[in-house]
């Protein structure tokens, strides 16, 4: 049975996030993929497909953290800009709980 990995990169951290799934993609294109938008736009670039939700500030992390909290998520990589300002910050917080 294929995993489920969430990946969410803050904007500072996109390019990051792009180059971590290109070095790990032949282990990711088992897993099944979520991502916040805009993140999972990015991600997708790589020709790995990935089931897309909100952009963070709308709502995606929230998204995520619920699926994580009923055990729809295996496990999340979330590239986090922490000197960033995120207005979605309770979000970010409850992601990360």
């Amino acid at each position: 049975m294929s995993k489920t990995i969430a990946l969410i990169a803050h904007d500072g951290k996109k390019p990051e996030m792009v180059a971590f799934v290109k070095d790990h993609q032949d282990l990711l294109e088992h897993a099944n993929l979520i991502a916040t938008g805009t993140t999972g736009s990015y991600v997708r670039k790589t020709g790995l497909p990935v089931e897309l939700k909100l952009s963070g500030p709308m709502g995606g992390d929230a998204q995520i953290a619920a699926l994580a909290a009923e055990g729809k998520v295996d496990g999340i990589i979330f590239f986090r800009d922490p000197l960033g300002k995120h207005a979605h910050e309770p979000d970010i917080q409850m992601l990360m709980r």
